[in-house]
């Protein structure tokens, strides 16, 4: 049974503070022996047991304990000192070894409660929002989901990829709140999105349909939770040259190639989806961009745009892009949250996914990950339907 704090300390800091109730001992002896007055080096022999409940593990403590106890018994009848004194002096020190004792126990069973919500929190994010390959069909793809309550292990960011007759469609979001508040809305969202992005028309209306589901579902079935929700949905026609993006409030994506970067701004964004207006999307006119061969379409959630330095400056991502040395997407996605983190000096202040697809010609694709052309996160799909990846 180890310890709750010891487990997230530096080893050499352990190490150290290991030594501590050792040095409490000696100490607590040498004051009662040389100090002027009697039981100066009480409360260091009971702050002994006390130190070695947090850094030592339970056995070790006992032992401890016992040794603060005896040391205690050994320097009053050295020092001559009456039995009631001895008693009293024993008394003090065994009642806050037990103490210690007893706290130690019931956080290391706490941790040991909290160890198990948090690998089943893991496990269900996995399930709803399972890691992508490293390439779908003949784009490259690379995914980073960082959430905000890394403890929790659970966030209200998004995506997923998805080859579908129209070409290959993708979305990214990113739910108001994150946590546990935050699942019925991602659960929708992806579920939708994989059953209906390889039948809805265009963007549009694939836009709808995941509005009018995150309606029904997440406002009916869980009472208080976040519904709403930016998104960009994207596609890559299957000609190829273009890229289709509609944002539903969402930051715009960006395209690299040729050491430039360029924002995609909608010409006119749409509302969040979830936002009580069902329709929203309908009639909404997508924006396509020419796509340049082996350029890459960059998606990222504001967990990215709205990361601040220790003076409260937004971090802006173009000037990392620009300096990217390596064109490949997960290169490009690794370098980026390398970047966000050194700037926030590694506090997650928001939940943060970063997508980055690109083409890449048929002559460089056995240079990159195998393809996978099989494999889905439902364990029954539907006959003649395409695999879908999503986080």
């Amino acid at each position: 049974m180890s310890p709750v704090p010891a487990a997230n300390m530096d080893p050499a800091a352990l190490k150290v503070a290991r030594l501590l109730p050792a040095f409490l001992i000696l100490g607590g002896m040498a004051a009662d022996l040389f100090a002027p007055e009697p039981y100066m080096g009480l409360p260091l022999l009971a702050a002994a047991p006390l130190v070695g409940c947090v850094v030592m593990r339970f056995r070790t403590s006992i032992g401890v304990a016992v040794a603060a106890c005896l040391a205690s018994i050994a320097i009053d009848l050295w020092i001559g000192r009456p039995p009631p004194a001895t008693l009293v002096d024993l008394g003090v020190v065994g009642l806050i070894g037990f103490i210690g004792l007893w706290v130690s126990d019931v956080m290391s069973r706490q941790r040991g409660h909290l160890t198990v919500a948090r690998d089943i929190a893991e496990a269900t994010q996995r399930a709803v929002l399972p890691s992508p390959p490293g390439r779908v069909g003949p784009f490259s793809v690379a995914a980073r989901y960082e959430p905000a309550q890394a403890e929790a292990r659970l966030g209200g960011d998004l995506y997923a990829v998805q080859e579908t007759p129209f070409g290959l469609r993708a979305i990214v979001g990113d739910v108001v709140g994150k946590g546990m508040g935050a699942v019925p809305a991602v659960s929708a969202i992806l579920g939708t999105f994989r059953e209906v992005a390889e039948s809805a028309p265009d963007l549009s209306v694939l836009a709808q349909r995941l509005d009018h589901a995150l309606e029904r579902d997440c406002h009916a079935n869980e009472e208080g939770a976040e519904c709403c929700t930016t998104a960009l949905l994207v596609e890559f026609p299957a000609g190829g040259g273009t890229v289709t993006l509609l944002s539903m409030g969402h930051p715009p994506a960006y395209l690299l190639h040729a050491g430039k970067v360029t924002q995609l701004e909608p010409t006119t964004p749409e509302p969040p989806l979830g936002t009580g207006l069902p329709e929203a999307a309908q009639g909404s006119t997508p924006d396509t961009f020419p796509l340049p061969p082996d350029a890459t379409v960059l998606m990222l959630t504001d967990g990215v745009l709205e990361a601040r330095n220790r003076h409260g400056t937004f971090y802006d991502p173009t000037a990392m892009l620009t300096r990217r040395t390596s064109a490949h997407p997960k290169d490009i996605v690794d370098a980026l949250v390398r970047s966000v983190s050194r700037w926030t000096d590694g506090e997650r202040q928001d939940d943060l996914v970063v997508l980055a697809l690109s083409h890449t010609p048929a002559s460089r694709q056995e240079a990159d990950l195998p393809v996978r052309r099989q494999w889905t996160p439902t364990p029954s799909p539907a006959p003649n339907t395409s695999p879908s990846w999503s986080r």
